[in-house]
């Protein structure tokens, strides 16, 4: 083929003065909600690992120590308060209000805690206009207590951090390898601003940003898209072995179907008239699917969105073979 250059937590918050109301649109969505830090601080118990009662690290220190990381490296930039979303309550109870039907419940009787917590802090200063998007630097994180073992005792735990850009025609986010790491493992919260500072200090803005602006350059016709979209849909059936030969994809069908979708009836980033579209607004497709995923895999499949997209830049650039493209 020739290629073309060119669960509902509302009802268990004590106050509900301190949930913000749902924007049109947000940089995760599936099934969250916004919360407060001040929230997430005084109304939430904090779990512990179960054998030895150690409290585990909470939500609310995870996201107030990353903000004081962005103050300390970024001192004269303005910032803004973070974006928070929750999702997968717990519910509980104080020990009085054993055996007391759930109806009755006075709000002091009531405990809750989010298994999944997903933060962003925008930096607006610090900009950059790609395909005539503006995007702002940003930084956030994700935990979700559902990958610790709760039920043994106090270990390492897991956090995933990033850098990159928020686009802010659609708050689409904008991450790529060196700007993410999914795997940080940590005993105590003073141990996490040294890995902060090891990955922000780290992360290559001018290559990204690059990287981003590239993608304009190439384009895919209809015919081209169509042929994309089915190998992307028989991806998830190939054998084990074929997969590990060929980029893989992370977004499912049904967001694959999204993307489908946004290429007819996108507002921001659809078809040219011609049936064409550029790597760009393709990108922006797959990260708007991206947010339809839960808190703890959204990350990574953002990143694998960029990654995927780069690398049939790269293959259009360098007029080289890419599964998603050949026939």
């Amino acid at each position: 083929m020739e290629l073309i250059a060119n669960h509902n937590p509302i009802e268990m918050i004590q106050d509900a003065s301190k949930v913000s109301n749902r924007p049109i649109s947000s940089f995760i969505e599936a099934n969250t909600q916004k919360v407060t830090l001040e929230h997430l601080k005084n109304d939430c118990v904090i779990p512990v690992f179960s054998k030895d009662n150690e409290s585990t690290i909470s939500h609310y220190q995870f996201i107030d120590k990353a903000q004081e990381v962005v103050q300390k490296l970024f001192p004269d930039m303005e910032i803004k308060q973070p974006n928070i979303r929750v999702s997968h309550v717990i519910k509980g109870r104080i020990p009085s209000a054993v055996g007391k039907p759930a109806k009755e419940l006075l709000p002091h009787e009531k405990t809750i805690y989010y298994e999944r917590c997903a933060f962003l802090i925008e930096l607006p200063s610090v900009k950059e206009i790609v395909n005539g998007n503006e995007l702002n630097l940003s930084i956030g994180g994700v935990r979700s207590y559902n990958q610790e073992n709760l039920y043994s005792k106090k270990s390492l735990e897991k956090f995933k951090v990033f850098i990159g850009f928020k686009n802010r025609v659609c708050t689409n986010l904008c991450i790529s390898t060196d700007g993410f790491s999914n795997d940080i493992r940590i005993g105590s919260i003073l141990d996490m601003e040294q890995r902060m500072e090891q990955l922000f200090q780290g992360y290559d803005k001018e290559r990204h940003i690059g990287a981003m602006k590239r993608l304009s350059n190439y384009k895919l016709s209809e015919r081209q898209f169509a042929h994309f979209i089915g190998k992307l849909r028989m991806y998830p059936h190939m054998d084990k072995m074929e997969q590990r030969e060929v980029f893989p994809v992370a977004l499912n069908d049904s967001q694959i179907s999204n993307v489908v979708k946004e290429y007819y009836v996108g507002q921001n980033f659809s078809r040219e008239t011609d049936g064409s579209i550029n790597l760009w607004n393709l990108y922006n497709m797959f990260t708007e699917a991206n947010k339809s995923s839960y808190i703890d895999n959204n990350l990574e499949r953002n990143v694998n969105a960029f990654e995927l997209v780069n690398n049939m830049g790269i293959s259009m650039e360098n007029n080289t073979s890419n599964w998603l493209l050949s026939n």
